[in-house]
């Protein structure tokens, strides 16, 4: 495109500026397409998790083995005058005494329980939904 009275190096210069703006949307388009594109596999695989974790996260809800947890949690908070705040965060169980904190999180392979005091995560454990919810509880709030 010639411009009347322009000069040539004034031209290129706005041909070098059209060009540089064109890769610079290019790149903008294929950022969007590819962080698109992780966002919906990391969707997936978050969904994928979810699903596979589901039979566990059913079992963990309907239990008896949680309900004896929170009964014998809430009972021995009482004797060391500690109250035991209790939450369900989606599929997980929170529990709270003081310092201390007790999840259960269903997994693939089952629930693990994720002893944390501080903030600080101090070990985990595997729950068999089965067992006795009072050893758990004592386990959790006798800790030292």
């Amino acid at each position: 495109m010639e411009v009347p009275g322009a000069r040539p190096g004034f031209i290129i210069f706005m041909s070098f500026l059209d060009n540089l703006e064109s890769n610079l949307k290019n790149l903008e388009g294929n950022n969007e397409r590819e962080s698109s594109a992780v966002e919906r596999s990391r969707r997936e695989a978050e969904r994928a998790h979810a699903l596979s974790a589901a039979p566990y996260a059913d079992e963990l809800k309907k239990s008896s083995f949680t309900m004896g947890l929170l009964d014998h949690a809430t009972r021995i908070g009482f004797t060391q005058r500690t109250k035991v705040n209790m939450a369900w965060l989606g599929t997980t169980l929170r529990l709270d005494a003081k310092e201390r904190r007790l999840e259960l999180k269903p997994t693939a392979s089952g629930v693990i329980a994720v002893f944390s005091e501080s903030g600080e995560e101090v070990s985990t454990t595997p729950v068999d939904l089965k067992s006795d919810p009072e050893a758990l509880a004592r386990r959790w709030l006798d800790a030292t």
